[in-house]
């Protein structure tokens, strides 16, 4: 099954008691869920939400066995508010947002979310794809040259993202950029370089994907949701990955403190420790943060 991330810090944190009420605002797997299901026991209930169908449907076969009510929904977790609204939730004793992508669905979506492999370029974390739904190839084909790059730098973090929007520009000028590997093909004439670790491609598909789902957007919005169901003294607990999430993540938490809203549960974020880095590497930049609502 899917390792989750940071799993001992935050139940640790949440602490969940039996009979309580609780949010997995990124299902994934439920690998996270399972455990706080285990805490939860028959009387409490547990709200997972997934954006992704398929990996929906195996988070219910991988939580057939937790002792909890479940409450599972495909959904983006910008819609929080909404969904607990129709579910008849009041309100939450404790919420997990744990931002890390999914280490399956890189592989196994067939949306261009990875290019280790040629797929079809649309990098949407929802399977149910509508006529106006946006894709990467959409972006990379239609967005003007200044656009590309604001986005490949502004959500990559990506220096020589000037560059890279000129030779997107000129890529699809001789054809249109469909798949991953046409994408990469880009980097590849442009004459971009591996830096240390990091193939040149890294941050502009990053940057794609945080563009097509709007995922900072989303994730004010859930976190202004899940706030305004948390009842006093639940606690919010969010896992990011990347400097942006965090910079988003500190602004609203700064903000509940200084309204006496809330405080924070720890001094400072926690990291996970070198036995867990070793044994799953993709949580060396997770950051846990935690604030406990006071009304």
């Amino acid at each position: 099954m899917h390792v989750p991330v940071l799993l001992q810090s935050t139940i640790e944190q949440l602490n969940p008691e039996a009979g309580q009420i609780l949010l997995d605002a990124t299902l994934g797997l439920g690998g996270h869920a399972r455990a706080l299901a285990a805490r939860l026991g028959p009387t409490g209930t547990l709200i997972g939400l997934e954006a992704d169908g398929a990996i929906l449907a195996r988070a219910r076969t991988n939580l057939e066995a937790a002792p909890a009510r479940l409450i599972l929904v495909q959904a983006n977790f910008r819609s929080s508010a909404k969904i607990l609204d129709e579910q008849g939730v009041r309100a939450l004793d404790g919420a997990l947002f744990d931002l890390g992508f999914n280490s399956r669905q890189l592989v196994d979506s067939g949306r261009g979310f990875s290019f280790q492999q040629d797929e079809p370029l649309l990098m949407t974390l929802s399977d149910q794809l509508g006529v106006e739904t946006l894709t990467a190839a959409e972006i990379v084909n239609e967005w003007s040259e200044d656009n590309l790059a604001d986005i490949i730098y502004a959500y990559g973090e990506e220096p020589a993202s000037r560059k890279i929007a000129t030779a997107i520009v000129a890529a699809r000028a001789i054809r249109p950029i469909k798949t991953t590997f046409d994408l990469l093909s880009v980097f590849e004439a442009a004459g971009l370089k591996r830096r240390g670790k990091i193939h040149p491609a890294t941050k502009t598909f990053q940057a794609l994907r945080i563009a097509v789902n709007d995922e900072l957007g989303a994730l004010k919005e859930g976190l202004v949701g899940v706030w305004s169901k948390l009842a006093p003294r639940g606690k919010l607990a969010v896992i990011s990955f990347h400097s942006l999430e965090a910079r988003i993540i500190k602004d609203f938490f700064r903000d509940k403190v200084a309204r006496e809203e809330g405080f924070l549960v720890t001094k400072s974020v926690i990291l996970p420790d070198r036995v867990e880095i070793l044994a799953n590497p993709r949580s060396r930049s997770a950051q846990l943060r935690v604030i406990k609502k006071i009304i």
